[in-house]
């Protein structure tokens, strides 16, 4: 859409661009007509020529002449369809623009009105743009809410729904489809807008997953207080993570290279246990998850909640279970398919 209308504005902007130079044209050839045909002034000869093709009836420069009369009629006939052909130009891209914007509002709402169970990104700055590209690449719906106009062109581009407006209003949240909602990710810049967006979310909608940014310690929690389940700071994250890659760099990058390297063959990645599972009530060891798949089990969420890191062997594997496992994708793959049967 977004391409489909540049394209546009283009075609557009080429069309009264030819339409002004030919403008410039006329008024060049006119006046040094006049300044042949009745040897006057570039001045007068240009005021002439601007008067006759704009019709607007001030009185002529000097006496014309028959060859100048008929050298007139020719200019104001061509002044005419020039002027003519601009402002029917113009016109047309100013309509043209309204219907797309009308078009692309009726087809924002329509997706809005169609999405569930995605993801509500509050902020579109550096972080949030982050988030928004992660949950993208690895398709899960979301919806941007954003008050700055800038970011207009670039979620169009990227094919993201979004909402240009004030995420603190529950009238913009609402809009955006907060009562189906699976989450909702706060990360406006200020720490005031973030507490009251996390108050305004869990009012709306009391069962919604909130996760909340923080640039301030003592804002974390407010922001707990306030409804957000989890609530992450992410100046003292990165200071952490550079204090880890000094203190056990061979530590950091390996979990640098599981996250977030996609050049290897190789991923941390958390997988549900299904309740038709054929893996369901065994132990790791009979599963043969690591012997058969080549797949490691870092750690097991339970459903009750509790995690267990670096499982023994005996670990029973239960429906409703989140393994976090480490290994190549396509055997990843297999896992995971194999625990959703």
């Amino acid at each position: 859409m977004a391409k489909f209308d540049e394209r546009l504005s283009t075609v557009s902007a080429t069309k009264i661009a030819r339409g002004f130079f030919i403008l410039i044209m006329v008024l060049s050839f006119g006046t040094l007509g006049y300044m042949i045909l009745e040897k006057w002034k570039l001045l007068d000869a240009l005021y002439m020529t601007v008067i006759t093709i704009t019709t607007v009836g001030f009185r002529e420069v000097g006496q014309v002449s028959e060859a100048g009369r008929i050298f007139t009629i020719f200019i104001i006939f061509s002044g005419m369809g020039i002027i003519a052909y601009i402002l029917g130009t113009t016109a047309q891209a100013m309509v043209d623009f309204q219907v797309r914007s009308l078009i692309g509002r009726t087809k924002l709402g329509l997706r809005m009105r169609s999405i569930k169970d995605h993801y509500i990104v509050c902020g579109f700055g550096r972080i949030g743009k982050i988030i928004s590209k992660e949950l993208k690449a690895n398709k899960i719906p979301l919806v941007v809410i954003d008050s700055q106009t800038e970011a207009k062109p670039i979620l169009e581009d990227e094919d993201i729904p979004f909402i240009i407006d004030d995420a603190t209003s529950e009238e913009v949240l609402v809009e955006a489809g907060i009562e189906r909602a699976k989450g909702l990710i706060s990360v406006v810049a200020s720490d005031a807008d973030n507490l009251y967006i996390t108050m305004s979310a869990r009012g709306l909608t009391p069962s919604l997953f909130i996760l909340a940014r923080a640039a301030e310690e003592q804002t974390e929690k407010k922001l707990l207080r306030a409804g957000a389940n989890k609530v992450v700071m992410p100046y003292l994250i990165g200071g952490q993570k550079m204090a880890q890659s000094i203190i056990k760099p061979a530590v950091t990058d390996f979990l640098e290279f599981t996250i977030s390297n996609s050049d290897m063959d190789l991923e941390m990645v958390e997988l549900k246990v299904g309740e038709q599972s054929l893996l369901n009530n065994l132990t790791l060891i009979e599963s043969g998850i690591r012997k058969d798949m080549d797949v490691m089990i870092v750690a097991i969420r339970k459903k009750e909640g509790g995690m267990k890191f670096n499982p023994s062997s005996k670990t029973r594997i239960e429906a409703g279970d989140t393994l976090i496992a480490l290994g190549k994708s396509d055997d990843l793959l297999k896992l995971e398919k194999i625990l959703l049967k």
